[in-house]
């Protein structure tokens, strides 16, 4: 598996494709705890915004927020595939799904860092 500095996503129907600059290869691949990333379970890496192009489906990208609303989780509205998301933690930073980049295979990353997000520093000030 070889990662490259310029990388394509896309989703599983391949409605919304992604184009990365990712000169740095995999940044900070990791899993969290929080109740979004628990359900979806995928690796997700960082990628600076301007790092990040939708080259096709803006318009077949469905948005979800919850809890501070400050995260922008992204997902495909024709096959439910999320792709990215605008990170809570570093709003400079996109976070995208491992998964959906072409010829990686997010099995072989074993073991993935697994970051608290049930104790994020910006839920106490919710009392969640």
């Amino acid at each position: 598996m070889e990662i490259k500095p310029a990388h394509k996503a896309s989703c599983h129907c391949g409605a919304v494709v992604l184009e990365l600059k990712m000169p740095n290869g995999l940044e900070d691949p990791r899993r969290c705890s929080c109740s979004m990333c628990r359900k979806r379970g995928a690796i997700a890496a960082s990628v600076l915004l301007e790092n990040l192009t939708i080259v096709k489906g803006e318009e077949n990208l469905s948005l979800y927020q919850f809890n501070t609303m400050t995260a922008k989780h992204y997902f495909c509205k024709t096959c439910g595939i999320y792709t990215h998301h605008q990170r809570r933690s570093n709003p400079h930073q996109f976070a995208i799904n491992v998964a959906c980049l072409e010829g990686v295979n997010p099995y072989e990353l074993e073991p993935v860092k697994i970051y608290d997000g049930i104790h994020h520093p910006s839920d106490q000030e919710y009392g969640n």
